[in-house]
């Protein structure tokens, strides 16, 4: 999939989606956000098992274009600056928040640098958060005077709290890697030195997994916090019904029952 600023690499079941515009501190443009969008989709191959979704240079992702918005502003005044957030929104949401949530399959951020604004979103959009030790993170809205999108709003309050995370947003304030561990905004940080490769390791281990199972897992986890517990409860047996179909659950059970290790096919 050739692309500009958005790289789509795979190995060994795991498909790595590398914001690649660190002249810009990877701020995510409208054509950005297209690619991004046709990354995501080629990941639904059943030949990909996990997702990286990673930065170059000294960002993660810096959120939106800023000066792109200054120039809708003092090209077309303050409804051309409305129409262009909401577009952006739009393909924020739409073709790169939401596929994260529905794909089928872990992803993992590996926050290397700066996640700010939309890319602090981006990264909570993720199911797995690894940072290295240099990373920064910032929510960033209230500083230009706006509101969250994508999704921070949902996400934030599931892994801080409610209270906790509008205190991140009104703070408006950059945290360090090991202030995010603690806030519960990224689950592992590592050394500067080979973060790259710790990323990779703990991508290419979810990549080597019992790949329906996480989908499932991914799915009631998303949906607990919507349904009443004897829905939730419900879905659990279906969802455990359906496991009991597939190889890597007949395997692991076997596995178990042998005291081996498993060996999962994503099947």
């Amino acid at each position: 999939m050739p692309s500009d600023h958005i790289k789509l690499t795979r190995q060994e079941g795991l498909a790595v989606i590398t914001l690649d515009r660190p002249e810009a501190r990877n701020a995510l443009s409208p054509e950005m956000l297209a690619e991004l969008g046709r990354a995501l989709d080629a990941c639904r191959s059943p030949q990909v098992r996990a997702v990286l979704l990673t930065g170059t240079g000294e960002a993660f992702c810096a959120g939106a274009d800023v000066k792109d918005m200054v120039q809708q502003l003092e090209q077309g005044g303050p409804q051309a600056l409305s129409r262009h957030l909401r577009s952006l929104a739009d393909a924020l949401h739409r073709g790169v928040i939401l596929p994260i949530r529905r794909l089928a399959k872990p992803v993992v951020a590996g926050v290397n640098g700066v996640a700010a604004g939309a890319g602090f979103s981006l990264m909570l959009a993720c199911d797995f958060r690894v940072a290295s030790e240099r990373a920064r993170f910032l929510m960033a809205y209230a500083g230009i005077g706006a509101a969250p999108d994508g999704g921070a709003t949902h996400l934030l309050p599931r892994l801080a709290g409610g209270a906790r995370a509008l205190e991140v947003y009104l703070a408006s304030q950059p945290y360090s890697a090991p202030r995010a561990l603690e806030l519960g905004l990224v689950s592992q940080v590592f050394p500067a030195e080979g973060f790259d490769r710790h990323a990779l390791e703990v991508s290419l281990r979810l990549a080597q997994g019992p790949t329906a199972a996480y989908a499932q897992a991914k799915a009631l986890f998303d949906a607990g916090g919507e349904t009443t517990l004897e829905a939730q409860l419900d879905a659990e047996a279906e969802a455990i019904a359906r496991l009991a179909l597939t190889r890597d659950f007949q395997e692991g059970i076997r596995a178990f029952a042998q005291k081996r290790l498993p060996w999962f096919e994503g099947r």
